[in-house]
């Protein structure tokens, strides 16, 4: 059973909570943890060279050398002979039998070729300029090894690749320069320790000299995804000075027209974006948020997707870094992306949305004026469980800082019938939140001198059981909830008093009756 002090800690962590003035500016962080952090595939972290190339024939930059030297397979000791002679065309035919292994679709032996001892024979080949078939099939296999587990990476690294394949970059033979491109994406992308090792070695001024407008696209993609594996990870995120570095030519590659570009550029701008508000001010302050805005309307699932993360990113953070996303028209956007057929876009759409409830009056009300309710109360009604959680948050926000009207306008939108269905979840935390906004639901009433009123549209609405149920609830915190609210808002005797005439008097939360009342 959880201790209140967790809880406390936790629900302190949502934007805006309880407008407490010392944490008005808290980031919210989700308690879905594949929410908060970058989800993206983590098969996209690290990819294994396993076609000679995989773009269309017209982009493929890289020559076969399969046609010139017909290789048959050898064992990793015939391998290791070759690789070892003093004969550059026997080392070449080594080095292409090892990449050709590595490069199975199943179970490639990564762990054979590092006992051989190959990689230091393939790191030295790095540098043959001379010698650029040889140079092209040693980093292909090294690119491989890359791609396994923490520990391949790791020998990788250690048997000095990083530099070499710095260098290599430079390579005039864009095949070759490509290749060494793909192996740093990948040693990029196994955490933020070789990230930052990266960073120190001058790896991203040496990636974005490559970034020319006669770049091959299929180039482009393979730099851009590796740029995004720089920016990513947190604990610690990268330094500023990189970021800075990177971001001018992430948001020329977020004008590209290529999807594949477009979506590792975006998913690198939701890394940027995913910390403090220091961060996020960053990436504010270029400019860039009005294009986000503009590709979460992309027809394209791998770029609408980090897009709307990156926003999400922004309108966490304050509440000038939330409307700068307000008026780049963030709002117009979300309702349909609140519909979308994806349930995994409905969720990240309520997620954003429940940061941009969580500020002040004026952002609540340019949501309502948006259209926002009709399809959060969809959410809430239909959506999968998981949404309907990011929504309900939505609903404690809204009713945590909007003013007594906008309350009134959430119930009448029909919100507090449907988060009182959910009263029945098996989720604790999603109850305790469902009751809080319910409680403040209630202060709202009381400013109008209505909670008797509200008590009874809570007990038409199925609510009174289920909050009554709750009070037998296993978490100590539902009982104690629901608890005070019955002892506050449902004491014996209290709702029966109340007599439901369709009159001037008829009470301002009912859904079915309106009228302007006075503050």
């Amino acid at each position: 059973m959880p201790t209140k002090n967790v809880t406390d800690k936790r629900l302190s962590k949502f934007k805006n909570h309880g407008k407490d003035p010392a944490k008005l500016r808290d980031k919210r962080i989700s308690e879905c943890v594949e929410l908060r952090k970058a989800n993206k595939d983590d098969s996209f972290l690290k990819r294994r060279n396993i076609t000679l190339s995989s773009l269309p024939d017209e982009d493929a930059l890289s020559p076969d050398y399969t046609t010139n030297h017909m290789v048959t397979t050898l064992s990793i000791e015939e391998i290791a002979e070759a690789v070892n002679s003093h004969s550059r065309e026997v080392q070449t035919r080594g080095c292409q039998a090892a990449r050709k292994l590595l490069s199975q679709e199943r179970n490639p032996p990564l762990k054979d070729i590092i006992d051989a001892g190959l990689l230091s024979r393939f790191v030295d080949f790095l540098s043959l300029d001379d010698e650029p078939a040889l140079q092209f099939e040693a980093a292909w296999a090294l690119t491989n090894v890359a791609s396994g587990t923490s520990w391949h990476t790791q020998q990788v690294v250690e048997n000095g690749a990083v530099p070499a394949f710095i260098g290599l970059l430079a390579s005039p033979l864009l095949h070759v320069s490509e290749q060494a491109v793909w192996a740093l994406g990948n040693i990029a992308g196994d955490g933020p320790v070789y990230r930052d090792i990266l960073i120190d070695c001058h790896v991203i001024p040496a990636l974005l000299a490559r970034i020319r407008p006669d770049t091959p696209v299929g180039y482009l993609r393979n730099l851009t995804w590796t740029m995004s594996n720089l920016c990513r990870n947190k604990k610690p995120c990268p330094p500023l000075s990189a970021v800075l570095q990177i971001l001018p030519s992430l948001i020329q590659l977020l004008h590209h027209t290529d999807k594949d570009i477009l979506s590792d550029a975006c998913w690198a701008i939701s890394y940027l974006s995913d910390g403090d508000n220091d961060r996020i001010d960053v990436v504010v302050k270029t400019g860039i948020v009005s294009r986000l805005v503009e590709l979460m309307r992309h027809k394209e699932l791998g770029v609408l997707t980090p897009a709307l993360r990156s926003i999400g990113n922004v309108v966490s953070g304050s509440d000038l870094q939330t409307q700068a996303a307000v008026d780049a028209g963030v709002l117009e956007v979300l309702p349909p992306l609140m519909r979308h057929p994806k349930a995994s876009v409905q969720k990240e759409a309520a997620w954003a949305l429940s940061n941009i409830a969580a500020g002040p009056c004026k952002q609540i009300q340019q949501l309502i004026t948006c259209g926002l309710l009709p399809p959060l109360v969809e959410q809430l009604r239909n959506g999968d469980f998981k949404t309907q959680r990011e929504a309900v948050w939505v609903v404690n926000n809204f009713t945590s800082g909007g003013t007594v009207e906008q309350v009134v306008t959430l119930v009448q939108s029909g919100a507090l019938e449907a988060v009182v269905h959910l009263l029945t979840s098996k989720d604790a935390k999603v109850i305790l939140v469902i009751l809080d906004a319910v409680n403040n639901m209630f202060l709202a009433a009381e400013k109008l001198g209505e909670t008797e009123k509200l008590s009874l549209l809570v007990e038409e609405l199925g609510g009174l059981d289920r909050i009554e149920l709750l009070q037998s609830h296993d978490n100590e915190l539902v009982y104690q909830a629901a608890h005070q609210l019955m002892e506050k808002y449902f004491s014996d005797g209290d709702v029966e008093e109340v007599k439901v005439e369709q009159t001037e008097e008829a009470f301002l939360f009912n859904p079915d009756v309106q009228r302007t009342f006075e503050f």
